[in-house]
């Protein structure tokens, strides 16, 4: 007889220190620990292994933790294996969990790596707020949606404060804001505008400068119009210390027009309880 034997996580998914109620205390410093060691075994599938392998459902749940809190990524069963000198891939239908998948993932459009890293920085969101990205019960307030009150707050200068209405503060609070321009980063609306992995890793260990991020949900703004831009190209390196141009990716975007704003937001505000 044949078996399979697998690692016993005896913590469970992170989203149920995230979310559940009564939630499960866990310290500011082990969450960005679970944060980092993420973004290292993201940044292994995509860059280490013989084969890149892209995973295409990273989120809370996915994300198990052992007897010491370290984190495990779980849960292959959308995964893909690419050629590393493929700049694309193709799929037969839509993959991951609404509210985590990268927008391109909702077009008939090749997608690059690059999804795995946008599904991050939506992770990065809820490790900061310690609270889903969509709250229905802040419907109609600015904090409705997480990420968007994020880059409005960037915006006015005002970050800080927000860091502290999530309960974090002192010399935390300045890591956490940090994690919340990484995630701005991560989930950069074009695929070729969000770093790699290993990059990532850098920016939350405070190796390298972050500029501030451009508007990630400009497209969300300008005529009501969801744009989704793909460059013809290898979705290079983005650098977090420079701002990315527009002229650094194709003319050809593929628009897709809706009359109602709120399909638009389908992919980002929609809550998934899996």
């Amino acid at each position: 007889m044949r078996a399979l034997v697998y690692e016993y996580i005896e913590n469970g998914s992170l989203d149920k220190f995230l979310f559940a109620e009564p939630r499960r205390a866990i310290e500011w410093e082990k969450l960005q620990e679970i944060a980092i060691g993420t973004a290292k075994g993201i940044a292994y599938l995509h860059e280490e292994c013989q084969q890149r392998i892209i995973h295409y459902d990273i989120k809370p749940g996915n994300v198990l933790l052992d007897s010491n809190l370290k984190p495990k990524i779980a849960d292959f069963g959308l995964a893909k294996l690419c050629n590393r000198e493929s700049t694309h891939v193709l799929m037969s239908g839509c993959r991951g969990t609404p509210g985590y998948a990268a927008p391109e993932l909702w077009t008939p459009y090749p997608v690059t790596y690059k999804c795995d890293v946008y599904s991050f920085g939506m992770l990065l969101f809820e490790i900061v707020g310690r609270r889903r990205n969509h709250d229905a019960n802040l419907s109609g307030g600015s904090q409705e949606w997480l990420p968007r009150w994020t880059y409005e707050k960037l915006k006015k200068n005002e970050l800080s404060d927000m860091i502290s209405t999530c309960g974090i503060s002192g010399e935390n609070g300045e890591k956490a804001e940090r994690m919340a321009l990484v995630a701005l980063w991560c989930v950069q609306y074009l695929p070729t505008a969000r770093p790699n992995m290993s990059v990532v890793v850098k920016m939350l260990e405070g190796d390298v400068e972050i500029a501030p991020p451009p508007n990630p949900f400009g497209h969300l703004e300008e005529n009501n119009i969801l744009a989704v831009g793909l460059k013809s190209g290898s979705g290079s390196d983005a650098d977090p210390s420079n701002q990315p141009s527009s002229e650094n990716f194709s003319d050809t975007a593929c628009l897709f027009k809706s009359k109602k704003r709120r399909l638009i937001l389908r992919y980002e505000v929609f809550d998934s309880s899996s």
